[in-house]
Parts: structure tokens; sequence; C-alpha cells
């Protein structure tokens, strides 16, 4: 199939999907979509024998999707723009110090204790450095999930603030976690002076980046009086930050929430001008949903290019259980430490804990792992903690948070 085909045929089943989620399964369309998709998969896998015509049109497919491309280098810059962008900054710059803990002590510490756990309950079978690198990119929350589940889910504020905070920033350690891991795995031991120095440029770098571009795209912006113009210039901003990110070897995830929340701010300085703020808005936030459908579609379909079987399942139950467990204790211990040093502070160990979401972003890092690294199991299991994340996770916030209002009543 050409490129255009598999684009309309994926806008097509999530428009198919989301109608049937919104309408009949009163579901959120986005997770309504990716259970549909899943389910779909998995019964063209379970009849393949009845109807292998059908499964292998739909397994030729899958095959076609670059699923990493895709989502690493296509979607990503997009959708991590979009949620920055739209960030209410106000409440953000109040819970920084949660934030700041949560996206950086918290993503240490459960990448830690993720792996740890991991070679603990598989007895020791699986090495060492592939449990780091499991531990390394399902640690940090994927700010693509958490946002759009945020924005259904009542959720005060405050707390709302400290979970995408949490999910926007803690990419960029997550991912130098990843291949200070991967270096190591293929015998390049990297001196923790070499990894505090690659996390210093990676992460500096790229603020430094994604506040130049932010500020020159908003000088531009506030020079003509056309919101066609100004929308071209935020997607020039969007890709263009992202690419030179990854260009200089910086941390591109991170460029793109920092040039969103930087042309944020430099917009709203000087809101009376000719910036269309509202058609601007309203514009990342259709992209934003649109995109997030036709992700989880894309999770979806990738239920058919991952080996199932009895012991990656079993695999993959101990890692929603040490991750869920983990970030439960890391999450919790962190609360303490923010109450004790931030007078009427307030949040939620469990609304923290059950709206963590992991999602593309560790699948997109688990496609890239090489196969004699562990790829076939940390697939699997990366795959099963994000369909347990997204679908009863993200699908049972909105009841949680009903039933802890209630309570408080």
């Amino acid at each position: 199939m050409t490129t255009l085909e598999i684009l309309s045929l994926l806008l097509a089943t999530a428009a198919i999907f989301g109608l049937l989620s919104s309408r009949w399964l009163r579901l959120p369309i986005s997770i309504g979509t990716m259970l549909l998709t899943v389910l779909v998969s998995a019964g063209l896998t379970l009849t393949a024998q009845r109807f292998p015509a059908i499964h292998h049109w739909a397994a030729s497919l899958v095959m076609q999707i670059d699923f990493e491309s895709l989502i690493l280098h296509g979607m990503l810059p997009l959708l991590l723009f979009a949620g920055a962008f739209l960030l209410d900054l106000k409440q953000l710059a109040r819970e920084w110090f949660p934030v700041a803990l949560l996206s950086v002590v918290g993503t240490g510490v459960c990448f830690l204790l993720v792996a740890l756990l991991m070679s603990l309950f598989t007895g020791g079978h699986i090495p060492w450095i592939e449990c780091l690198l499991f531990g390394a990119l399902i640690s940090p929350t994927d700010p693509i999930a958490v946002l759009e589940m945020l924005r259904r889910v009542g959720i005060p504020k405050g707390i709302q603030a400290q979970l995408a905070g949490e999910s926007l920033f803690n990419d960029g350690l997550g991912a130098v976690l990843f291949i200070t891991m991967l270096e190591v795995a293929r015998g390049h031991a990297p001196t923790p002076w070499h990894v505090s120095l690659l996390l210093v440029v990676e992460a500096g770098g790229a603020v430094a980046v994604g506040v130049a571009a932010a500020f020159v795209t908003a000088q531009l912006m506030r020079r003509i009086e056309a919101h066609q113009v100004e929308i071209l210039f935020t997607l020039a901003l969007a890709f263009g930050g992202y690419v030179i990110a990854e260009i200089a070897h910086l941390s591109a995830p991170l460029e793109a929430v920092v040039s969103g929340i930087s042309l944020r701010y430099f917009n709203e300085r000087f809101k009376e001008t000719r910036v269309s703020h509202e058609q601007v808005d309203r514009f990342w936030a259709v992209i934003d949903e649109i995109q997030n459908s036709v992700l989880f579609v894309l999770l979806g379909l990738e239920f058919m290019a991952i080996a199932l079987d009895a012991a990656t399942l079993g695999t993959g139950l101990v890692a929603i259980i040490a991750v869920n467990f983990v970030r439960f204790v890391v999450v919790g211990s962190l609360l303490a430490v923010a109450r004790r040093y931030k007078r009427g502070f307030q949040s939620s160990t469990l609304v923290l804990t059950w709206g963590g979401l992991r999602g593309g972003l560790s699948i997109a890092l688990a496609l890239s792992l090489p196969p004699e690294f562990g790829r076939a199991w940390v697939l699997a299991a990366t795959y099963l903690v994000v369909v347990f994340s997204i679908v009863l996770q993200g699908g049972s916030l909105d009841w949680l948070m009903r039933r802890r209002q209630a309570k408080a009543a």
C-alpha cells in the first residue's frame, strides 16, 4: 500500500472507532479507539487460520508502518508542542517544586526501582542490563497520553499542573537514561561525569534552542495580521526546532516542550497586539485531538506486530505490577517531601499514581532497541503496560475522581 492509502485508512479507522466509542460505548474517544483497535487486532490474530487472507492483508499493512519513525520523527513534535503550548502557565509556575521533584528525582528513582523489581520478580533470569533498559524507557510518564486524559477528567487544576508538568519534562531525562544504558550494553561504560555532562548538554542545549526559536517566532508573529500565517509560524517552530535539536544531538522532545511553553509565555506578554490567540489555540487543540486519535489507532495495530506467548504475557504482568507499585511508592514519598517544604501544598498520591500513564513514546523507544538486548520481551512488556495504562487506568480515572469527590462531600 502507498503512504497515502495507509494514511487514509488510519484516519478512516480513527473516525469510525471514534463514532462507536462516543455514541454506543460511551467511552472517551481516545480510550475507546485504542480498545476497539486492540480487540480487532486480537480477533484477526486469533482467527488467522480461519480467515488467512484477511489476516495476511492486515499483517502486511502493519509491517509497512514504521512505528518508531512515525512516532518519534513524525507525530511527536506536534503532540509535544501542542501539549506544552496549551498549558496553563500560571498554574504550572505555582507547582514548579513538585513538578521538579516528580520529573527529575522521581524518574531517576523509578528507573532504578523498576529495574530492580523486574530482576527480582523474574528470578534473575533476565540480564540486569535489559532490566535497566526497560526501567529507563518505562519510567517517564507519557505527556501525550497524560494530557489527553487531563482534558476530560475533572482533576483539580493544581494536580493537573503537577501531572502535566511532570509528564512533559521527564522525557529528556528518560531519553538520556535510555541512551546511557544502551551505551553500557554495548560495552561503552560511561563515567558518572560523562552521564552528568550528557544530561547537561542535551537538556541545557534543548532548552536554549527552544527558548531562542520561540522568541524569534513570537517577534515575527507580532508583525502580521493574518492568523493563517501565525499558525504557519507555529508549525515551523514545532517541526523546525525539533529537527535542529536532533541535528545537534540534543533532547528533541525537551526542545519541543520548551518551545511550546516559551511561545505561550512570549505571546501572553503582548495579548493586546496583533497575535490571534483564539484562532491559534483552536488550531492546536484540533491538531492535538486528531493526532491523539490516530496515535491510539497505531498503538492498537501494534498488537499484530508483537509476539505474545505465555512467557511474554507473564513478564508483562510482572511489569504492570512493578511499574505501578514503584510509581505509588515514589510519588507518595516525593509528595511527603513537597508537603514538608511547601506550605499549603495540596495533591493526591492516588491520582498522581493512577494518572501517570505510559504511551507511544515508551513503545517507540522499545522499538529502537536492538534485538540482542532483549527487544522481544521489552517490547511485549512495554506494550502490555501501555495498554493497561491507557485503557484501564485512563478509562477509570474519571470514576476514581467521582468517588474521591463524593467522599470529600
